[in-house]
């Protein structure tokens, strides 16, 4: 069967949660487990059987780096890579209705729309499989997930029937509580998905024409899946929900990313143990799972993990530590410094003896359903302890502390500080 995906990536005002991180490279490309994070989608959908075409949709301006990276994932993966270029913000399925023809061209009997900000095991061939036991040729299904009862308000809530596994009822954000059933933004569609956005668009029209003297910015085109389509879908017959077990969390906050790291890199032992660093005669200390990538210069007496990713040429030196953290490329961590819960940013420099620590932002350990809360930057007027983040081209100096601080790129800093955002 002739299949397709839609990666959406989203565009430049989006992702603002992910500031400073995202002033460097779009969030789509920010790496997770040491590849970018939406290519651990496209290697997803590339191992489905039948997928003909990968389509990212968003609304970047042509970027170098996106480019650059299409080229490079299409001949890794052997499959076509496009990126569609919406003109302005569609929604999660203005986009999709946008470029409906792109989508079905080449005959897809059936298509994957995955959201780029999500991490997770993609049961994508398990989803396909389900439908054809549930459901006709032309149902929809719906990747879901179990939250705790309290965080399934943050989410898409799926209030499904027990045996069929049909959905009745879906609600975006509710007030109150609905279902702990909720929404991984992942979805099979079939071209009839279509007629349902079509409906919404038709209505949308109608209504802006009877609210003639609307400011013209509202725009029939913007379409939400959630709230549009599914919502009206529910309780016809034709969406369904798949209930997966493995691991699944949003990446909408820069402390989420190492998280997501985390899931991503216990999968790795399975999925791509090359990618995971051992311990060798004359290498690092590795505790956990740690990648490392090939260009990096690590001495052998550092000590790593777990849960750590170093990037392209990084520089790590004599009795460094790292734990829960994210280093990117080009930075370089001078002797006996010590780095947790910490995102360093490109090309940033860690004087020697400096110790920079985040608060990590995990869900609750005890709760298997716990989900990542998406915390708010400040709380009742003062900074949100979280993890800390270094943007591009930062010194930090020998023998200081940052602690739970966010550092703006190309700063300099002459002392330590503490919860504070240094712009």
């Amino acid at each position: 069967m002739p299949l397709k995906a839609v990666i959406l990536i989203g565009g430049p005002q989006k992702g603002t949660r992910f500031r400073p991180l995202s002033f460097e490279v779009p969030k789509p490309l920010f790496p997770v487990a040491g590849v970018p994070m939406v290519q651990h989608h496209i290697e997803a959908c590339a191992k489905v059987p039948g997928m003909k075409e990968i389509l990212l949709m968003g609304f970047y301006q042509p970027h170098e780096a996106l480019s650059r990276f299409l080229v490079s994932a299409q001949q890794e993966f052997k499959i076509p890579i496009r990126y569609l270029q919406e003109y302005a913000a569609l929604g999660t399925g203005g986009g999709i209705y946008h470029f409906r023809d792109q989508i079905l061209s080449g005959g897809a009997e059936a298509f994957f729309v995955l959201n780029a900000d999500v991490c997770s095991e993609f049961p994508l061939q398990e989803m396909l499989e389900f439908r054809q036991q549930h459901g006709d040729a032309q149902s929809f299904v719906i990747l879901g997930t179990t939250a705790n009862r309290t965080q399934a308000l943050n989410y898409g809530c799926i209030v499904a029937n027990a045996d069929t596994q049909e959905v009745q009822h879906y609600v975006e954000k509710p007030s109150t509580f609905v279902s702990e059933i909720i929404n991984c933004g992942i979805y099979l569609f079939t071209p009839a998905i279509f007629q349902h956005i079509g409906e919404v668009f038709q209505r949308n029209q109608q209504e802006l024409v009877l609210e003639e003297n609307s400011n013209g910015w509202q725009r029939a085109e913007v379409i939400r899946l959630e709230q549009d389509v599914f919502t009206a879908l529910a309780g016809s017959g034709k969406l369904y929900v798949y209930k997966t077990d493995g691991f699944w969390s949003q990446i909408k906050s820069a402390g989420s990313a190492i998280y997501a790291s985390r899931l991503y890199l216990n999968q790795y032992s399975k999925s791509h143990p090359e990618r995971l660093a051992q311990n060798k005669p004359g290498g690092p200390i590795i505790r956990g799972n740690v990648y490392i990538h090939p260009t990096a210069s690590i001495d052998c007496t550092a000590v790593l993990g777990p849960n750590v990713s170093i990037g392209e040429g990084v520089t790590v030196g004599a009795g460094v530590r790292v734990r829960e953290s994210i280093v990117l490329h080009g930075a370089s961590l001078h002797d006996h410094t010590c780095v947790l819960n910490t995102i360093v940013g490109w090309d940033s420099t860690i004087g020697r003896w400096a110790r920079v620590e985040g608060t990590p932002s995990d869900p609750n350990p005890n709760d298997p359903y716990a989900k990542i809360d998406s915390e708010t930057l400040f709380r009742d007027g003062r900074l949100t302890p979280s993890i800390t983040i270094l943007g591009c081209s930062v010194t930090i100096p020998a023998e200081v502390v940052i602690l739970n601080s966010i550092v703006l790129p190309h700063k300099e800093l002459s002392r330590s500080y503490k919860n504070q955002i240094i712009l």
